[in-house]
């Protein structure tokens, strides 16, 4: 009993949370790593890459995408945006790992206090926390990984460009707008406020981080509390399920999120609403639209999520935790 009490205690120190965060943003390093090259092309199918449009909707398309990509870029094309992600993916994936041992030590005391409404709590708080932290390197890689050679031959943007050109985005004064009021107020918050042109989607990518995060720990928790004993962990397999459930539930709301993300080039002068960019998915392919690139998103999603949870337990041991 005492050494389990000193071990419940150490959860919550500085030291254990530093380690605990150092293991987590090395393995979200070495997972988004070896989904990069699909992590590219769903962002294009998902975004509505006008280039790459003809591709979405089948099972090989995936594939002919990731073709012209190399054709175009060769290797590099592939990774493009891939800098952006790994300077984003070590403080979130960081923070996402290190919060949620904080917030299950907080909401799971004990045994008695384990419930699966606690699990999902604490696996939502966690996501909530990393993308507060971070969310600008996350559009900004997203920008980059948007970005497409095919239409635009004045070469791959590097991190520092793709922010300066977030920063100072601006409408053009003949871009017609179906409502100048709105236009023009939203035009004069980001001239008083040029930050939050690196927080669009936010709100939307806020919302759907609460079924994706929560249930990728639920489903993790659960199943290595009930069919993994300690003595004969098997991480990764419980890791691709949990990215399996996650991925399918909070997918449309990834979908919503990346349209609102690239706002800035298709509608520099105004801040994209929930309402208009649901209408606009919904008009360009229906029901399905929301689900657009869901295919890629399983092929990624599983290894990824397998690795990512995988190697934070594999650090975490490696780091005496």
């Amino acid at each position: 009993m005492p050494s389990i009490k000193v071990s419940e205690r150490d959860k919550r120190s500085l030291d254990y949370a530093i380690r605990s965060g150092i293991a987590g943003g090395l393995a979200g390093c070495v997972a988004k790593t070896a989904v990069a090259p699909l992590d590219r092309v769903k962002i294009l199918f998902q975004a509505s890459n006008p280039d790459f449009q003809k591709y979405a909707g089948s099972w090989t398309g995936a594939y002919r995408a990731g073709l012209s990509i190399y054709r175009d870029a060769g290797a590099r094309g592939l990774l493009q945006g891939h800098s952006a992600t790994l300077l984003r993916i070590f403080p979130y994936a960081a923070i996402k790992f290190m919060a949620y041992d904080q917030w299950r030590a907080l909401l799971i005391p004990t045994r008695d206090h384990e419930t699966n409404t606690r699990r999902f709590l604490a696996g939502a708080l966690a996501g909530m926390t990393s993308v507060t932290l971070t969310y600008p390197l996350e559009l900004i890689r997203v920008r980059m990984a948007f970005h497409s050679n095919i239409a635009n031959k004045s070469g791959r943007p590097s991190f520092l460009r793709a922010m300066s050109l977030i920063y100072h985005e601006s409408a053009p004064s003949t871009l017609p707008s179906s409502t100048p009021a709105a236009a023009a107020t939203t035009k004069h918050i980001f001239e008083r406020l040029p930050i939050l042109k690196f927080y669009r989607g936010f709100t939307v990518t806020m919302v759907g981080m609460i079924p994706y995060a929560g249930t990728a720990f639920l489903t993790w928790d659960f199943l290595r509390a009930y069919f993994y004993p300690i003595t004969h962990d098997k991480p990764g397999t419980r890791c691709a399920v949990s990215g399996l459930v996650s991925q399918t539930v909070s997918y449309p709301f990834e979908v919503v999120r990346r349209r609102m993300q690239v706002g800035g080039l298709t509608s520099p002068d105004r801040w994209l609403g929930w309402g208009e960019t649901i209408r606009a998915v919904y008009a360009s392919g229906g029901w399905r639209g929301f689900y657009v690139g869901l295919s890629i998103g399983y092929l990624k999603i599983i290894p990824m999520t397998g690795i990512s949870f995988a190697a934070w337990q594999g650090f975490k041991r490696v780091l005496g935790l």
